[in-house]
């Protein structure tokens, strides 16, 4: 096993929470190009050069930490949700950062990166899939936040760090931990997850068109109501998802925007979201064609017009078969009997990746299922558990 060293860990993963601290429990606020993320960012940075690394900035604001060589890289991403916690992302960078030490100490080339905008502030997992040559700059650069910010006028308040991108031939592969945001390992008692594949994911808004009209004088049977649409879509789908999905499929309406939005008008338009994700290709598919047709069907049974957005469609990506196997074998050694294997049901930067090398993700638990929130968090043992099964897994791959 690499060297690593678990209190120089804990504190690493404790100072870069200091970073955007919100004050409440463990949260963090650190959305991608805040001051607290450009802060962190350059004392990863610093972190990186101090390891006896190549400290390296690319035109997107993700920072590297190479090795000489051809080697195995091992990260994540360092910015957070508006309302993050300190682990999300952070994890991962850390382990980075411990196990690219500890190869120097061994003579086994180990390089670290922290991507940009995973947490999306811009896009999905906007730093990656650049790098991935899943989206050109130039497309990122005209992404915009909430606020109206682009992306090229955010990364400019980083330009005097940023160089070239780097080639993704210098690597071997890639490796990431991260908490698994979901309950299934905590409730378990496990300590460890090995991941089979990152879900697919397809997205898009559904619109129902229908007539604005008085609520207190419109009879009931006459109603083009946009919004009973909406609820009457919904019920189709479930009924007819029951025999095409599985205990992991997950779909969500996230959104839903009334037009006019008064309490006495009939509501004459419904906008939602609609986000569906399994590991399975076929069965997402499967899923849209349900879903389209019941958006055709209950626009015709209620007197709608429908309408649909482009879905955006990211695929399942499977976890490379031998960094899986060595995820495997180290989890029975350190944690015998109290791992498993597990699907993703999260995107991370490790699906943009997967375009240039193998990857492979190790999962510890979240307590109580618990992510995206201030209340984040994952006991300390388990945290070490996780570093120390990585550590086990790079040296074997990183050995070749």
């Amino acid at each position: 096993m690499l060297p690593v060293n678990p209190d120089r860990f804990l504190a690493d993963l404790h100072h870069l929470r200091s970073f955007g601290a919100s004050g409440v429990g463990k949260g963090v606020v650190r959305q991608a190009f805040s001051d607290p993320d450009i802060a962190a960012r350059r004392w990863l940075a610093d972190q990186y050069a101090a390891a006896g690394l190549t400290a390296h900035v690319d035109p997107v604001g993700s920072v590297w930490g190479l090795a000489e060589g051809r080697s195995l890289l091992v990260g994540s991403h360092s910015d957070t949700q508006p309302e993050g916690g300190w682990l999300d992302g952070a994890l991962g960078v850390i382990c980075g950062l411990e196990l690219a030490r500890a190869g120097k100490e061994a003579g086994r080339p180990i390089s670290a990166v922290s991507f940009q905008d995973e947490e999306g502030r811009f896009g999905v997992t906007t730093g990656s899939r650049v790098w991935g040559g899943f989206t050109s700059l130039a497309e990122a650069d005209a992404l915009t936040d909430t606020t109206g910010t682009t992306f090229a006028a955010a990364r400019a308040r980083m330009a005097d760090m940023a160089g070239d991108f780097v080639d993704p031939a210098r690597f071997m592969g890639f490796l990431e931990c991260h908490i698994e945001q979901g309950p299934w390992l905590d409730k378990a008692g496990e300590a460890a997850g090995v991941v089979t594949s990152i879900v697919g994911i397809r997205d898009m808004r559904i619109t129902f068109s229908g007539e604005q009209n008085h609520a207190g004088t419109t009879p009931m049977h006459l109603r083009k109501d946009a919004y009973r649409g909406m609820l009457a879509y919904q019920q189709k789908i479930t009924d007819r998802f029951r025999n095409v999905v599985t205990p992991e499929t997950v779909w969500t309406t996230g959104h839903v925007d009334l037009y006019p939005g008064s309490h006495s008008i009939v509501p004459g338009r419904c906008t939602f979201s609609m986000q569906w994700r399994d590991g399975d290709r076929d069965r997402l598919e499967r899923m849209e064609a349900i879903i389209r047709e019941a958006i055709a069907e209950t626009a015709d049974e209620q007197g709608l017009m429908a309408d649909t957005s482009a879905m955006l469609a990211l695929d399942p990506v499977p976890m490379d078969a031998g960094f899986r196997a060595a995820l495997e074998t180290a989890a029975e050694a350190v944690a015998p009997g109290r791992w498993r294997r597990m699907p993703s049901g999260a995107l991370h930067d490790a699906t943009s990746v997967a375009a240039h090398m193998p990857v492979a993700m190790l999962f510890v638990p979240s307590i109580n299922g618990i992510s995206h929130a201030f209340e984040e968090d994952t006991a300390e043992a388990d945290l070490v558990t996780g570093l120390t099964v990585l550590a086990h897994a790079a040296e074997t791959i990183a050995r070749g």
